[in-house]
């Protein structure tokens, strides 16, 4: 029988790849961006109250609070990636850290170290190089530089909702399920904000269907079940690391689908950014060993 790391690490990686695939179903669906942002976030809800009785609980305000934050970064997701290259999205989302590097002082009263500092302008570089060189316009690109500030905006929602999740473990909340509520709550509130812009549904192919039904039943709510099986099966430094094949993926699927070929800023920038998060794990893996006696895991 397969050991409970080994089932943890296959586990990691299948959530991976389900999330690598989102770029490019996102751009194989004729509908709009704001029709497909809330149609995936309507379907992955359902899906997760259903499939986590944890879903269920631990609703607070708090709750409400985070789950805010993390409708931001679906929703910038879906349409950065109507709008410029799979690469350029999932990277500039990548840049999370950045954000977290600063809140984590001001809303965690987290302290800065001079490590810090080098991850933050490293992450702040390659971030750059995606302004500096902005992508051609393409069928599956037609705004990048518009697609590329919505993405950074994404990475931006993504930073508040990790630090909202660690302020509700700091808050005594149950930390799993407290997570699981704010994800459900954020697909929900992401659906609601949508949907003003979602409707009328002017034309949809049955294809379409079928492509929305991926992205929120396997590409979001399988996957997240799935990963909420491996967290307890590994170290958050091994989680971290495995996930950053997730971004490797991504622009992948783009160019087998959709041709999409990111230019050089973009891969020299996203080549940056998944070294530098890599660092910044290694990094904070060191950090919560030596000092376990004193905090607790999120």
């Amino acid at each position: 029988m397969l050991k409970s790391s080994s089932i943890g690490r296959l586990e990691v990686l299948v959530t991976a790849l389900l999330f690598s695939t989102g770029g490019a179903v996102i751009k194989s669906v004729s509908m709009t961006g704001w029709q497909v942002a809330g149609f995936r976030s309507a379907i992955a809800a359902a899906f997760l109250v259903v499939a986590l009785p944890s879903a269920r609980r631990g609703w607070t305000w708090r709750t409400l609070a985070v789950g805010g934050a993390y409708s931001g970064a679906l929703i910038s997701y879906v349409l950065a990636n109507k709008l410029t290259t799979a690469a350029s999205t999932i990277f500039l989302y990548s840049t999370a850290p950045l954000y977290i590097l600063i809140l984590g002082p001001l809303v965690l009263r987290e302290p800065v170290r001079r490590r810090d500092l080098m991850v933050m302008g490293a992450l702040a570089l390659g971030m750059s190089l995606f302004f500096l060189d902005v992508d051609p316009v393409t069928a599956s690109a037609p705004s990048p530089l518009a697609g590329n500030l919505l993405a950074a905006l994404g990475g931006l929602f993504w930073a508040l909702v990790v630090v909202g999740l660690r302020w509700l473990g700091r808050e005594q909340f149950p930390a799993q399920g407290g997570s699981v509520a704010a994800v459900v709550a954020g697909n929900l509130i992401a659906a609601l904000v949508c949907l003003p812009m979602a409707l009328p549904v002017v034309s949809a192919t049955s294809t379409d269907g079928w492509l929305i039904a991926y992205l929120g039943v396997i590409q979001v709510g399988v996957a997240y079940v799935v990963f909420t099986r491996a967290l307890g099966r590994l170290p958050a430094l091994e989680v971290s690391l495995l996930l950053l094949i997730e971004p490797v993926l991504n622009p992948l699927w783009a160019w087998l689908v959709h041709g999409e070929t990111p230019g050089l800023g973009a891969r020299l920038g996203g080549l940056l950014i998944l070294v530098a998060t890599a660092a910044a794990s290694v990094a904070g893996n060191r950090q919560s060993r030596d000092s376990s006696s004193t905090t607790g895991q999120l």
